[in-house]
């Protein structure tokens, strides 16, 4: 029996998102775009093939980790992230809420 790697979070910036990989497939992702100081997330998936790993946690708790290393706020659209957010008062001091403004530039920004 073969022993699997620990995935792996990686940003994908051509692609405006975060990937989780597990044994080199990509199991999830988490999409943002962003827009002045803010990395605003507003879809997380991860694979029905692997659900109940616990992948979209890690997924979240890495790209927000990354976010606050470049210096960014997060706005959490994504009713995960949001979710993740308020559960975890590490990153309670990086959010900014979800305005009118914000979702009508992301309605614009993703067509």
């Amino acid at each position: 029996m073969s022993q699997s790697t620990a995935p792996v979070v990686e940003r994908v910036d051509a692609q405006h998102r975060y990937e989780i990989s597990v044994d080199g497939a990509r199991a999830g992702l988490t999409e943002y775009r962003d827009h002045g100081g803010q990395r605003i997330f507003f879809h997380t998936e991860v694979d029905e093939a692997y659900a109940g790993q616990g992948l979209a946690g890690q997924l979240v708790q890495q790209a927000l980790a990354d976010t606050r290393a470049a210096g960014l706020r997060v706005v959490p659209v994504c009713t995960y992230v949001a979710r993740y957010v308020k559960r975890h008062d590490e990153f309670a001091d990086l959010a900014d809420p979800v305005t009118d403004d914000i979702l009508d530039w992301l309605e614009r920004e993703l067509g």
